[in-house]
């Protein structure tokens, strides 16, 4: 019996080449990063997480700003109010390209279907006794937040998640596509009737489900380059994992993807897809230029994948009491060429302008010389500037030994 031919394999260098490439880090960062040009960065990553923690900057504007130096957060928002974009959930709530929300029809619909009974458990009050009224208050008077809905009805003391019943109408009637995000007072949503917001030509396309599955893994594999069917899945979270195998084996079966092995950073071998050409691409040498990336950056949202890829373990450690945290609870990762090369616990003090590093604890076998210290400060001073910071100040021993 004839031996089966070896799978094409993609060496751990080319991988990490390739991997930045696909999330617009391989390239020196330049642009307007506003614009056409903004809307142009979201397409290439699928979508930007958004979050609230403001450390030194919010998540989603450090995503751009990697990518983009001239990007400030005023040129979200413009194109947010464009309408070049709308706000709704991938694995968290995210800003996505307006041109893809005929294929959240499928996302709205599943929401629709597997959040009643998860959120009846969770917040343990009726809350879909609140849609007609919410709906009504919206039509009747224009686009609310959830502080103008409950009257007596406050969110708990247990925590953020402790939503009032109205507030849970709200998301929930934002998740299942009935409402839609117009923007935000601070990190607040305010939410508008669908049909008031979004053109009737985008609410009227409704692909077949079968038709978003394909578009959803289709782009998932062109945004990471190579992938698992498991990480098809996640990247969007919106098709399931069976739903994924079925397609990589459908598609592997028609010649447009295929099995293929790549090497990880302590050289064992991952089996996965890509498409036939990805092993003959010479994907570009990434630029040699310090950045400070966010911790939700999409290049490091996947934290085995990080460790696998590059050989390093990140987490963030938030939720770490004090004393167990190995690091700070919200540390930057630090890429050079197609290394992390570190992390940096620092801080904005908004008072008096400063950007406080207290620790920066460089990767094993990475050296802390003069060169990248250099080129560590002037990525703090870009830093500054983005952050309207007027100087960097280091704590006593900021530099630590790896770990």
């Amino acid at each position: 019996m004839a031996a089966r031919p070896a799978l094409p394999e993609i060496d751990n260098r080319q991988a990490r080449h390739l991997f930045l490439h696909r999330h617009g880090l391989a390239d020196s960062p330049a642009g307007p990063g506003k614009g056409a040009d903004l809307a142009q960065v979201i397409d290439t990553l699928g979508f930007v997480q958004l979050d609230s923690v403001n450390t030194l900057a919010r998540a989603h504007d450090m995503i751009l700003y990697a990518r983009r130096p001239a990007y400030r957060p005023g040129h979200l928002s413009r194109l947010y109010a464009a309408g070049g974009l709308f706000e709704h959930w991938t694995h968290d709530a995210a800003v996505i390209p307006m041109a893809f929300y005929p294929h959240w029809q499928l996302r709205f619909a599943r929401d629709a279907a597997r959040l009643p009974e998860r959120w009846r458990n969770w917040h343990k009050h009726d809350f879909e006794a609140e849609f007609d009224g919410v709906l009504r208050h919206i039509r009747d008077n224009g686009p609310c937040g959830s502080g103008d809905l409950g009257g007596e009805d406050k969110k708990g003391s247990s925590g953020w998640w402790d939503w009032h019943p109205s507030k849970t109408a709200l998301e929930f009637l934002w998740r299942s596509g009935a409402l839609t995000v117009i923007g935000r007072d601070g990190f607040q949503k305010r939410y508008d009737l669908t049909e008031r917001v979004i053109e009737e030509t985008l609410r009227g396309q409704r692909p077949e489900p079968e038709q978003t599955i394909d578009w959803l893994c289709n782009g998932a594999l062109d945004r990471l380059g190579f992938a698992t069917s498991g990480e098809l899945a996640a990247f969007w979270d919106t098709v399931t994992p069976d739903e994924a195998r079925n397609w990589c084996a459908r598609e592997a079966a028609a010649g447009r993807i295929m099995p293929a092995v790549v090497r990880c950073a302590d050289g064992a071998a991952r089996k996965l897809f890509l498409r036939p050409g990805v092993p003959d691409e010479t994907p570009p040498e990434p630029t040699g230029r310090l950045r400070v990336l966010s911790p939700f950056d999409p290049a490091l949202r996947d934290r085995a994948r990080a460790q696998r890829l590059f050989g390093f373990h990140y987490r963030i450690e938030i939720f770490v009491p004090a004393p167990k945290r190995r690091y700070g609870y919200y540390v930057f990762p630090l890429l050079e060429g197609d290394r992390l090369v570190g992390r940096v616990d620092m801080k904005a003090e908004r008072d008096s302008g400063r950007l406080r590093v207290t620790a920066l604890w460089p990767e094993r076998g990475v050296g802390w010389g003069k060169g990248r210290q250099a080129r560590f400060e002037a990525e703090l001073d870009r830093l500054n500037r983005f952050a309207g910071l007027t100087e960097t100040v280091f704590e006593p021993g900021w530099l630590r030994d790896p770990l």
